[in-house]
């Protein structure tokens, strides 16, 4: 059989999830921008050229994911957003889905992001933490008595470490290591972005 017939035959290769753009199909490298699918609630991975398309409010179902972060160590409202929502861990994110027209709640569990209902008062703290959460894309991520914002994919990441990490009731010392390291790495990019 010829070359040319055989690519009709032979199924065409795939590249593995996270190395072309979701979008369009363009090769990516291993830092690489996200857009969120409003609709469907899914973080898509993105060339350059389609997450500019989707920086500008109004771009529809779309919308491309910062990469703001801030950083307070003594985050008041902290607990006060624990407890109101019955969170029962101390890490938790907060953030304003906009087709709900509400703030949502999660926490990272060995299961996977866990919903909680919040106060109606929330909305409120979200739209004065660190000037403001941008809805759908930012989140006010908690730990204990600290408040980061950060992009909505680095709290899925987080997640993600809970749920790969986790051991026993505890989580174990490799989640622990885990945790420090990830929270380590927001505070230095948060202290970063407050020296300019």
């Amino acid at each position: 059989m010829s070359s040319g017939l055989r690519r009709f035959r032979e199924p065409p290769v795939r590249a593995r999830p996270g190395e072309r753009c979701e979008m369009c199909a363009e090769p990516l490298a291993a830092e690489h921008s996200h857009v969120i699918d409003l609709d469907g609630r899914s973080i898509m991975c993105a060339c350059r050229g389609c997450y500019l398309l989707f920086t500008r409010p109004g771009a529809g179902r779309y919308r491309a994911v910062p990469r703001r972060y801030r950083y307070d160590p003594e985050f008041e409202a902290g607990q006060r957003l624990l407890d109101g929502a019955g969170i029962p861990v101390r890490m938790a994110f907060f953030f304003t889905n906009s087709r709900l027209a509400r703030p949502v709640a999660y926490y990272p569990s060995p299961a996977g992001a866990t919903e909680c209902l919040l106060p109606l008062d929330t909305a409120d703290e979200l739209a004065t933490a660190f000037g403001g959460v941008e809805p759908d894309v930012e989140a006010l991520l908690l730990n204990g008595g600290e408040g980061f914002l950060v992009p909505i994919d680095t709290c899925y990441e987080l997640v993600g470490l809970v749920r790969l990490h986790w051991r026993g009731f505890d989580g174990g010392t490799e989640a622990r290591e885990a945790l420090e390291e990830f929270f380590a790495g927001l505070r230095h990019r948060g202290e970063q972005a407050a020296d300019g």
